[in-house]
């Protein structure tokens, strides 16, 4: 098909985030032969581009590891419970080091495309460096949070400051000191480096348009005793997270919401309100099903959050109304509201007050009101779950795009693979739980499913694996109906793709839980793989 092949390799993968590191190292270890592409200049993955003030993981740090091998994680020292940017990148240099996995990668290189050779079941994967690849399995492991988004505001490009964005912030950080700085968004992101740069500015104005739901996270440094105690009890807290719906060893309380007395209820929240950060959503079972358990536990997040916050009215701007608790993504904060009672910050609510347009001095509000900024802070996230494959011109069968397959919303079988797409696997994206649980305990999940698979391709002669049309359309199907059965479909969320005009509003990831989604794979792989076609080379 190709006469300017320049390599043939077994397996090309793409990214070198958690997921892309530990794929090219279990896959090497199997003796396939690896090559692997990032478009940074090093490992990380998210953490290599989200350096943002603030940016801290909110899954615990003994969680947000690996667990493939006992003397890596016996050997690794946290130092706080929940890990810094700067500190999850210590982590992962030391894993690529550990292993060498650099050595099958090439940085600063993005992937133009992929495109199927349907006779010899081989895909050509073409790079930016002009490098042109076959390879007989292709694996996209690319983050679903890789694809920043910034929003089109009239006159942004007239604007004399310097702007940045959370998700590609400057390697040698950013000093505001002395600065009036604008910071657009109240997701993650802008609520982690919001309270930071309040430190430096003479001036904070932060430009709200859907307030979120924040959590303490109640962080603190971990004592070598604790540490030594934690780790010594690591097996069964793994085990605990491969049950659990988010990956992390931390179980809902055994009873519904409203099965148990105020004073047990409010006990179970104030407990999870002490462990800080994401699960506070999964205190009680029934809390992302039932709107009158969810109520419960929004009025005790309002009332904790009040008492943080001066002045009644910024409150009232501060206190989602708009959705759920949980069914965006709960943040994981540090001193963010406390940031309002400060005299030098100040909140615009964009519902009521939108942003008119900018100009070289800065933002024009609906209202006339012009507010004079030297930076602005793109604080409003990524095309998610898609955006970083939208990139990539991968053709299938007939020479089908992918983006015209997903054009209605992501088509997938399991999450791993889609029809007309042999031999393509996308880990930790739309269709599995990915984002909504702890993401490196689902990269090992995938990337262990599919070393089987492969395995199981090789020992009985198969070129090639590929999604039935019909496995694709029920597992779709499943995904649809099980979020319809929850909370999650009222809230405009990034998990539907709504903060991108015109994407379709389809909730993307798998929400049936880690434990639950990992039943179902290994039930497929038990049965000689069901939903998918195994092709005779």
């Amino acid at each position: 098909m190709n006469d300017n092949i320049t390599e043939s390799v077994d397996v090309v993968v793409v990214g070198a985030g958690v997921t892309g590191l530990y794929a090219v190292h279990k896959l090497r270890g199997l003796g396939y032969r690896v090559r692997g592409f990032e478009r940074g200049a090093d490992v990380g993955g998210v953490w290599y581009w989200n350096r943002y003030p603030g940016a801290r993981c909110d899954v615990e740090s003994l969680d947000y590891s690996y667990s493939f091998d006992e003397e890596l994680q016996q050997g690794w020292d946290w130092s706080e419970k929940y890990a810094a940017q700067p500190e999850i990148m210590r982590y992962l240099d030391h894993v690529a080091d550990r292993f060498e996995l650099r050595r099958d990668y090439t940085f600063d290189t993005s992937v133009l495309s992929a495109e199927l050779d349907e006779e010899a079941l081989r895909w050509t994967v073409r790079t930016d460096g002009g490098e042109v690849v076959s390879a007989r399995f292709c694996v996209f492991a690319v983050g679903c949070l890789s694809s920043a988004h910034r929003p089109s505001i009239p006159g942004a490009d007239t604007f004399a400051g310097d702007t940045y964005h959370t998700g590609e912030w400057p390697h040698a950080g950013v000093d505001f000191s002395g600065l009036r700085v604008g910071v657009i968004g109240t997701g993650s992101s802008g609520i982690q480096s919001i309270p930071l740069i309040a430190e430096q500015a003479t001036e904070l104005t932060v430009f709200q348009r859907s307030a979120n739901y924040s959590i303490p996270a109640g962080n603190s440094p971990i004592d070598a005793a604790t540490l030594r105690e934690l780790k010594a009890g690591y097996a069964e807290r793994r085990r605990l997270a491969r049950l659990s719906g988010g990956g992390s060893p931390f179980m809902t309380h055994p009873r519904k919401t409203l099965d148990v007395s105020e004073a047990e209820r409010r006990d179970a929240f104030e407990k999870r309100w002490e462990l800080g950060g994401v699960l506070y959503s999964k205190t009680f079972p029934d809390q992302l099903v039932d709107l009158a358990a969810n109520d419960e536990a929004r009025d005790f997040w309002e009332e904790k959050v009040r008492a943080r916050i001066g002045d009644p009215a910024v409150a009232d701007l501060l206190v989602p109304t708009d959705h759920p608790i949980g069914t965006k993504r709960i943040v994981t904060d540090s001193d963010y509201y406390e940031t309002f009672n400060q005299e030098h910050v100040r909140l615009v609510g964009l519902r009521e007050n939108p942003i008119e347009r900018m100009d070289e001095r800065g933002v024009l509000l609906a209202d006339g009101t012009h507010v004079a900024l030297d930076a602005v802070v793109f604080a409003t996230g990524f095309d998610a779950m898609t955006g970083s494959l939208d990139r990539v011109a991968i053709r299938g069968r007939g020479g089908r795009l992918l983006t015209d397959d997903w054009r209605a919303g992501p088509r997938t079988y399991l999450g791993l693979g889609t029809d007309g797409f042999p031999n393509l696997f996308n880990l930790t994206g739309p269709g599995s739980p990915c984002v909504l649980a702890n993401v490196i305990l689902c990269a090992e999940q995938h990337v262990d499913w599919l070393a089987d698979c492969l395995g199981h391709l090789d020992e009985h002669g198969y070129a090639a694996i590929e999604a039935s049309g019909r496995a694709v359309e029920d597992w779709v199907t499943e995904c649809r109906e099980r979020a319809a059965g929850t909370l999650m479909m009222s809230a405009d969320s990034w998990y539907l793709g709504a903060n991108i005009p015109g994407k379709p509003r389809v909730f993307m990831p798998f929400v049936g839980g880690f434990g639950v989604y990992g039943e179902i794979i290994a039930e497929v792989a038990a049965s000689g793989y069901k939903g998918f076609d195994l092709l005779p080379g």
